[in-house]
């Protein structure tokens, strides 16, 4: 039995076999065949090639019907490269020239494609070799005997195990199968660690090198609110854990019965509680959650499905149906969030030197500008169905949010003068998530309709910590003092112009924090839908005054640990034992 120590990313506990990714790194030895072998081998390749076109063209078939013929354009490749004669005579001719294994030959002949393809000036081209990698495995896989089963089309329950997924990878995650993630990499608010809370499933991160703790099947425990991965438990481990599992299932059940009821403190302060979500489907849930509403709606999730980037009619239809869900409550779009870890396959070469504070979200968009205006002329003619409201997130500078208004200006008049239905009166805010916004927060406030602060890039810019780095992770701290002040800042800034304030990181739902915040202030929260109905209990369970208090003290505090430490003894106050 091995027990990890990792980052807790998503609460709750999970037990399960492990199905291991990005770790198949097959070494095939250079092994002579006596002649009257060579038929066996070049069946066993015949075999392997058929059997991987076949797997791919089900996938893609499977993949254009749930997300579009767009989205399954990147299984088109694989499955021409595989189905190629030119390569199936390259690997018969070394098999029957060389008297060497099938598996030796295609990993060979694959190899010597992959340097081919990386000499290549065109930076298009040169990223084909991870899908030539892709495939190499793919065959090898069935060349070996040791099919895997694949992230979209997951059979059976699993814990996920790998160095790390990428939202590109993320968004095609069979969530039915998926009981909960164990990763290398990642902290707290990296963009796995937000998905897996999204999910609900129990995840850890930051575990180093989980991947070469565990082999593919073995019984995996997932303690999502510790932080803890036990590997192949003994019985008693099982049993003590299972015991927690059903105690934080009846908790949850419990919290459930919160839905109907308002967010309002116990001296009559009602508060908003909205939602964050990332595809149109998951409004439902989130309604059903309990949120007022959608307060961050991260629509970049949309480009990093395919090959190709979404039309303006794609765009238009999953907005649309959000804000249909959403039945008049508020949908708050925010414009694409694009560059840094989040890079859509549409998006080419992308070469910054460090990624984060490069050209990425609004300045990719003001960079390309066709792009942005197609997104925003989306976002328009969606708002004709219902409360809509626009978002543009990384705003450093004023003139940064006049040349997106201007953007969306320009918009407006094409649309007015094609005669094409759209909402003109639509609310336009930023995200506040750069130390110079906040810092300017009295300047935007009188330009924008709404500010909402993005605590997860706002802590990582202010502590100038990378927050996917997992050896700088334990230093991004959005209780630092700093931090807070910060947002104190912002939000009285809000309240001075009359200009609405929310918190859309990932900060909101955590009931850590939720006194400090009331007591700053704040009136608007948005969330993962899984936490609303504990941050609701606690809302419910505490007073204005006493959050002010808590607000006070804190605020005069200069260590993380002691703020820390005081927030949660003043939380255990009012909460039962199982929300902390």
């Amino acid at each position: 039995m091995i027990t990890k120590k990792g980052i807790s990313a998503a609460p709750g506990v999970t037990i399960g076999p492990a199905l291991i990714l990005d770790t198949e790194e097959y070494r095939i030895p250079r092994r002579t065949i006596p002649p009257s072998q060579v038929p066996h081998e070049l069946r066993l390749l015949d075999a392997a090639l058929e059997a991987s076109r076949e797997e791919v063209n089900e996938l893609r078939l499977a993949l254009a019907r749930k997300q579009g013929d767009t989205a399954a354009a990147i299984f088109e490749f694989h499955e021409k490269f595989i189905a190629d004669p030119k390569l199936r005579e390259a690997v018969r001719a070394q098999i029957e020239n060389s008297l060497c294994t099938a598996a030796y030959a295609f990993s060979q002949e694959m190899g010597r494609r992959q340097r081919a393809f990386r000499a290549v000036a065109n930076p298009y081209i040169r990223e084909r070799v991870a899908d030539l990698y892709d495939i190499e495995k793919r065959v090898l896989r069935h060349v070996l005997g040791r099919a895997r089963e694949d992230l979209a089309r997951l059979t059976e329950p699993v814990v996920i195990v790998a160095h790390d997924l990428t939202p590109s990878q993320a968004v095609q995650l069979d969530r039915q199968h998926i009981l909960g993630f164990a990763l290398n990499a990642g902290g707290q608010t990296s963009h796995m660690a937000i998905i897996a809370r999204m999910l609900g499933v129990p995840t850890v991160v930051g575990l180093s090198d989980i991947t070469a703790e565990v082999s593919g099947g073995d019984i995996v425990i997932v303690d999502g609110s510790h932080g803890i991965v036990v590997v192949e438990p003994d019985p008693p481990t099982v049993e003590r854990y299972r015991q927690q599992q059903r105690e934080y299932e009846r908790f949850a059940i419990r919290l459930r019965s919160l839905r109907d009821q308002p967010a309002v403190t116990l001296d009559g302060t009602a508060i908003t509680l909205l939602a964050n979500i990332e595809l149109p489907e998951e409004v439902t849930a989130a309604i059903e959650a309990g949120a007022e509403g959608v307060g961050l709606y991260r629509t970049e999730f949309l480009f990093l499905s395919g090959p190709r980037l979404p039309t303006e009619e794609q765009q238009y239809e999953a907005f649309r149906e959000a804000v249909v869900r959403a039945r008049g409550r508020p949908v708050t779009l925010r414009t694409i969030d694009l560059g840094a870890d989040k890079l859509a396959p549409a998006m080419g070469f992308q070469h910054d030197h460090n990624p984060v504070l490069g050209l990425r979200s609004l300045r990719y968009c003001l960079t390309n500008l066709d792009l942005f205006k197609t997104h925003l002329r989306a976002m328009l003619r969606a708002a004709t169905a219902g409360n809509v409201r626009i978002m543009f997130p990384m705003v450093a500078t004023i003139m940064e949010l006049r040349q997106a208004k201007a953007a969306l200006a320009d918009v407006m008049e094409d649309l007015e003068e094609e005669g094409v239905p759209f909402q003109p009166e639509v609310p336009v805010g930023i995200m506040v998530e750069t130390p110079s916004a906040a810092l300017l927060a009295h300047s935007l406030a009188r330009e924008a309709a709404f500010l909402s602060i993005g605590t997860n890039d706002l802590t990582q810019y202010m502590l100038a910590v990378d927050r996917a780095n997992e050896r700088v992770a334990h230093l991004y701290c959005p209780h630092n003092p700093a931090v807070l002040r910060l947002i104190r800042h912002v939000i009285r800034a809000g309240h001075r112009h009359g200009t609405e304030v929310s918190l859309c990181g990932e900060m909101a739902g955590s009931v850590l924090y939720t006194q400090l915040l009331l007591g700053m202030g704040l009136r608007c929260f948005s969330m993962a839908p899984k936490d609303i109905p504990e941050v609701k209990q606690l809302i419910r369970s505490t007073t204005i005054g006493d959050c002010q208090r808590i607000a006070r003290k804190a605020l005069q505090m200069d260590s993380e640990r002691q703020i820390l430490n005081y927030l949660r003894d003043e939380a255990r106050k009012v909460l039962p034992p199982e929300m902390l």
